[in-house]
């Protein structure tokens, strides 16, 4: 008799694809990424997540061919993929039978401003789409662009996802990703800001869930070196800090629970 598997089979593995896409403030690259994101083979519903733009992103979006959901006030990342994660599980609910389970999409989370190379996620589909990976995460190549930083938050990340969890990540705060709807679960509730994608790595490995690095032709926007990206990356590394921070204490606390149940209880007491 074959040994059960905890692993999603290609049986029980989504069969389509919704693409989400926050976005703030990206009326000059929303609707190359959209129109580029319709190119995607298996991709039905492109739902694009407008958190709080001062422009008309959610408008041109929505001209492009997304469907648009609009926080009045900017939310962060965090907040706008889980936006756009629920709405797309309502539709599914609310489209199958009273008495049928719902039949999960894959979630291709998009940057808002990777334009026409925006097609090139589709490699992050096909392992979730087969079964045979459960989170999918976007390597990406040299930017063209000028600019970058000096790798603190990047090295921050890389080490407390190495260490909580044992995965090494290759581009850690890579933002395109393909979830399974378990893996999605797993992540939740995400860390907040821009910490939410060491978070959500070190939460889907933890667990049990299958995570696979996928090589991607994209180019985004790169963040330079005045002072408005300096304040960028100190953001960025108080919230990845603060992720790590908070899912170490997850692990002691789970460690001093595990150490204190039942048998370490027992020879407390026989100890007496």
């Amino acid at each position: 008799m074959p040994e059960e598997s905890n692993t999603p089979s290609s049986e029980t593995a989504p069969r389509a694809i919704a693409a989400i896409i926050p976005a703030m403030n990206e009326a000059d690259r929303i609707a190359a990424t959209v129109r580029s994101t319709k190119q995607i083979p298996g991709v039905d519903i492109i739902m694009v997540v407008d958190d709080g733009s001062s422009d008309d992103t959610g408008v041109l979006a929505r001209r492009a061919g997304a469907e648009v959901v609009t926080h009045r006030k900017n939310k962060g990342k965090a907040a706008a993929m889980m936006t756009g994660a629920f709405a797309i599980r309502n539709r599914e609910i609310s489209d199958s039978d009273p008495d049928q389970h719902p039949d999960h999409r894959a979630l291709l989370f998009i940057d808002g401003d990777l334009e026409d190379s925006a097609i090139s996620t589709a490699p992050l589909a096909a392992p979730v789409l087969a079964g045979d990976a459960d989170m999918t995460i976007a390597i990406l190549p040299a930017q063209k662009r000028k600019g970058g930083g000096f790798g603190f938050v990047v090295g921050l990340a890389k080490k407390g996802i190495a260490e909580l969890s044992g995965f090494e990540a290759t581009q850690p705060l890579s933002g395109m990703r393909c979830l399974s709807r378990e893996a999605f679960d797993a992540a939740l509730p995400f860390a907040a800001g821009w910490g939410v994608e060491a978070a959500m790595t070190i939460d889907v490995v933890n667990a049990g869930l299958r995570v696979e690095e996928v090589e991607c032709d994209l180019h985004h926007r790169v963040t330079g070196k005045d002072l408005k990206a300096q304040m960028h990356r100190a953001a960025q590394y108080r919230d990845v800090a603060r992720a790590i921070v908070t899912r170490r204490l997850q692990a002691k606390k789970l460690r001093g629970t595990t150490l204190s149940g039942p048998s370490s209880h027992s020879s407390k007491g026989a100890s007496k």
